[in-house]
């Protein structure tokens, strides 16, 4: 990839039956409006679809200046708010469209729009989600779930899974990957030089020496021993039920959470609609929004697109910190 040319960056425009392509379209309107040629936005999905959405919004994407599309075709015709399991597919496409981009250079970021994961399972694709997506298709060993928003970032140790199987699913030697990616996030992505991150308890009360669980003593404290060692500023763990508070998360610039709904609840009452969705530990930035696909929203026009607003912002200033941070490698 070469740093003089403008920097591309994807927008996946997510379940074609919901609000993705609405807001694509007010994010690609937007972008538009404050576009200066320095960078270039590409719709990925349906161009048959963008055009009728932007239509409704009284929006001809193909005049918006510096914004194009990258035609996947749907299987079946998409209806707001109606889940066509043939479509299934479809919303795959786009994201392998987009990483396959991203993976040879051609792109250099992807911001998502939100997608069903259950629909695309019914269509026989197993999939649990954006992060593991990416992450199978980059061929890298971990990555780790951010969210930011509200004051706060979240990051989680384990992501989308069944609560009975999160203890065995955290182990000191995967504890210690996400610390690591995480700490380089922060410093890569975020420009802080030297992040500090608070890590929760998995127990209540932080297994209360033991006598609630003893993953904290057993598992969680070697390995942030083992982190702090290799230089990481990791503390805890910590009693997830006050660590949140206002005071005591203050000086920290993010925190590890043991599981989703143990960190994001927080966050999401914080900052719902205008969170963003962090890949840390992908080969390039990934950011998306903290909704879902808001079926019953779809096709009205009244979706509020904060969240995908913040996350292609977000995504522009991790590109542009990175070329910063590299020398120009030519024409």
């Amino acid at each position: 990839m070469t740093e003089s040319r403008p920097p591309a960056f994807l927008l996946t425009t997510g379940e074609p039956a919901g609000v993705g392509p609405e807001l694509s379209v007010a994010a690609a309107r937007r972008f538009a409006a404050s576009a200066d040629g320095s960078a270039r936005l590409v719709l990925v999905g349906d161009a048959g679809l963008l055009d009728t959405t932007a239509a409704r919004a009284g929006v001809t994407l193909r005049e918006l200046p510096h914004v194009e599309m990258l035609h996947v075709p749907l299987a079946v015709p998409a209806t707001p708010g109606q889940l066509a399991v043939a479509n299934g597919p479809y919303v795959v496409a786009t994201l392998q469209a987009a990483a396959d981009a991203a993976l040879t250079g051609t792109a250099d970021a992807i911001v998502t729009a939100p997608v069903h994961k259950g629909v695309i399972s019914d269509a026989g694709i197993p999939f649990s989600g954006h992060t593991e997506y990416f992450q199978h298709h980059a061929g890298v060993e971990q990555v780790v779930m951010l969210l930011a928003g509200g004051g706060l970032r979240v990051a989680l140790a384990t992501t989308h899974l069944p609560l009975r199987a999160v203890p065995d699913a955290i182990t000191q030697e995967g504890l210690g990957r996400v610390l690591r990616i995480l700490h380089d996030g922060l410093r890569d992505r975020f420009g802080l030089a030297t992040p500090r991150i608070a890590v929760c308890g998995l127990n209540p009360h932080a297994g209360e020496g033991g006598h609630m669980g003893r993953e904290e003593i057993d598992v969680i404290e070697p390995a942030l021993r083992t982190a702090r060692a290799a230089g990481i500023d990791a503390a805890g763990p910590f009693p997830a039920d006050t660590l949140f508070v206002p005071a005591h998360v203050a000086p920290f610039d993010a925190v590890l959470a043991m599981f989703h709904d143990q960190g994001l609840p927080v966050l999401k009452h914080a900052s719902f609609g205008h969170g963003v969705n962090i890949t840390l530990g992908l080969p390039y930035p990934r950011t998306s929004v903290d909704h879902g696909t808001a079926l019953d929203l779809a096709g009205q026009g009244v979706a509020d697109p904060g969240s995908l607003f913040e996350a292609l912002d977000l995504a522009v200033e991790m590109v542009a910190r990175g070329r910063q941070a590299r020398p120009a490698t030519g024409t």
